[in-house]
């Protein structure tokens, strides 16, 4: 099927985001990559995660050259990725599919979450090549604008791939710990240490963190370089690949361990600020992460709803069975809204990177919840998608066990849960954060005129002055009390974002004449925000209209609020 047109959320928020000319000029984008990822890359993807890479390290004469040797699916989709859509160019240079300036963020990832549906590994070394060229261009553009060049090229000879070498075995999260040392030699420097979770370990273009003498302790003590694949006179340079990682998921791309010996490198910008610079690359790679997890969740729940209306049980489809429903409604609910709030966040990076100040601020606490609450959700959808199929579920013929597989790396890619928990917490300290969001959000409830959307509006708005609430007696606990209470506040203000972008967009949807389906839908997802579990709730009735689209009457929509029970509305008068 196309994937594009098999989501009835996907073309609706792009209609909001986006200018009309800019939502022409994406229009066949959709189509062409909806077939592919339908097609042609989803066969690619299940031969590619079936014939892993391959790592040969000496030649036949005993040559050292660390070559990764890929399967021709692998490198077709590369073709794919970045050569056809350039989803590693577009965020960089002007004219890729018709725009006179660099692509919007949005459309980056709306496109990148298509092709996400079919093949997750390949986007591991796509974001990084894309977050490569836009910590180069931030910070160093002149010196390195052949890299840069390379890095954002669509053409297969000539485009380089990048990657981020950070953690280290004795550091992991703690990067502080990194050992990695730098030498400086006048017109370069070099690098000696171990790296030891390397994605796309045969890029091109890596960009790492290394220890700078007389510099300091700690992360202050780092500087950022430019390690590239070849020194400049053509050799290899010092970049030992000691073994491929054994892998859960993500098998089409190649990890791996990296001694770096005697490694030309280049400094990037300021190295008495090499952390901060590295870490402009983590959070746009943690908001790639929270896109990816958001696909598998929507690929996750179409099969599952594929599956039950073509198979029978007990005389009847399973699709039809009441049960059936009610396992099904929160997998499309949760694929629904996390959409929403991944592309909220990108649109709100293409403002910050326009200047506005309010949203970087708002950016650097959206991209970590995203990430904390997305990746996580992403472990349970695909799992629960799982059961519906049943035996065959667990079978790997099918396409369940590569979305598990790959779904529980979201959640440990570019920090952990609990590091990316402590982000948040970190976000709140400093910059009061949450409150940010909850004027941001409640001004946004505030301006939503249809009297449809009133009522759940007036319960979200006041969500969130509980949440502020919250927040405040968060900052005033002991420190050990705030670290432990800040995952659970972090999923909660997920939430509400997620719940206020749904309502939004209901509204936005009934000023166009769309209907009420996303009334609806935001309704539910308020329903169980603020009253837990969802029972026997009016969205069962039209789950097809939740799955695939179209229009439900206004009572409908109207119902899913009214069945919030009472006691859960009266709690957030308080």
């Amino acid at each position: 099927m196309n994937v594009a047109d098999g989501d009835p959320a996907l073309r609706p928020l792009l209609d909001s985001y986006l200018s009309a000319d800019d939502r022409a000029r994406v229009e066949p984008l959709l189509d062409e990559l909806g077939e592919i990822a339908g097609g042609e890359l989803d066969a690619l993807a299940a031969t590619a995660d079936r014939n892993p890479p391959v790592l040969r390290q000496f030649a036949p004469d005993g040559t050292r050259i660390d070559e990764v040797e890929f399967h021709p699916a692998y490198d077709r989709m590369c073709e794919i990725a970045f050569g056809t859509f350039g989803l590693a160019a577009m965020s960089h240079r002007p004219g890729v599919h018709g725009w006179s300036t660099t692509t919007p963020h949005l459309v980056k990832y709306a496109l990148s979450y298509l092709f996400v549906q079919s093949e997750f590994g390949l986007a591991c070394p796509v974001s990084m090549t894309d977050s490569a060229a836009r910590v180069l261009r931030m910070f160093d553009p002149e010196a390195f604008t052949t890299e840069i060049e390379a890095l954002t090229s669509r053409d297969p000879a000539a485009v380089a791939t990048g990657a981020m070498f950070m953690t280290e075995k004795q550091g992991g999260s703690d990067v502080g710990g990194t050992a990695t040392v730098a030498t400086d030699h006048g017109d370069h420097w070099t690098l000696d240490g171990h790296k030891w979770f390397c994605s796309n370990v045969s890029a091109d273009v890596i960009l790492t963190l290394a220890r700078v003498p007389g510099q300091g302790e700690g992360t202050r003590g780092l500087g950022l370089f430019l390690v590239p694949r070849h020194r400049p006179d053509g050799s290899r340079n010092g970049i030992r690949i000691d073994r491929l990682k054994d892998k859960l998921g993500t098998r089409s791309m190649a990890s791996g361990e990296v001694t770096l010996q005697d490694a030309f490198a280049r400094p990037v910008g300021d190295l008495t600020r090499g952390f901060a610079q590295m870490a402009e690359m983590l959070n746009v790679s943690r908001l790639s992460n929270a896109m990816r997890a958001s696909a598998l969740m929507r690929r996750a729940a179409r099969e599952a709803v594929d599956h039950t209306r073509q198979r029978q049980a007990f005389g009847a489809l399973l699709f039809d069975q009441p049960l059936m429903r009610s396992t099904l409604l929160p997998l499309l609910l949760e694929a629904e809204a996390s959409l929403g709030l991944v592309l909220e966040a990108a649109d709100v990076l293409d403002a910050a990177d326009g200047g506005d100040e309010r949203a970087r601020a708002q950016v650097r606490v959206l991209t970590p919840l995203a990430k904390h609450t997305v990746c996580k959700r992403a472990r349970h959808v695909t799992g629960e998608a799982m059961e519906v199929r049943g035996g065959n579920g667990y079978i790997e013929d099918w396409v369940d066990p590569r979305l598990l597989r790959d779904a529980h790396l979201g959640s440990v890619w570019e920090g952990s849960s609990n590091v990316i928990a402590l982000d948040v917490l970190r976000c709140m300290r400093r910059e009061g954060s949450h409150a940010l969001l909850i004027g941001t959000y409640r001004e946004r409830l505030a301006a939503l005129h249809q009297a449809a959307c009133a009522p759940a509006a007036n319960l979200l708005s006041r969500h969130w002055e509980a949440l502020r609430v919250r927040g405040e007696e968060l900052l005033a606990a002991e420190r050990f009390d705030q670290e432990v209470g800040v995952a659970a506040y972090a999923d909660d203000l997920s939430d509400a974002v997620m719940a206020t972008l749904l309502l939004e967009q209901a509204h936005r949807e009934l000023e166009n004449g769309l209907g009420h389906r996303k009334l609806l839908v935001a309704h539910t997802w308020l329903h169980r925000l603020v009253g837990g579990r969802l029972g026997s709730v009016p969205a069962l009735a039209v789950l097809p209209q939740i799955a695939d689209g179209g229009d439900v009457d206004a009572e409908t929509a109207r119902a899913a609020f009214t069945a919030i029970p009472d006691s859960a509305q009266e709690a957030h008068r308080v």
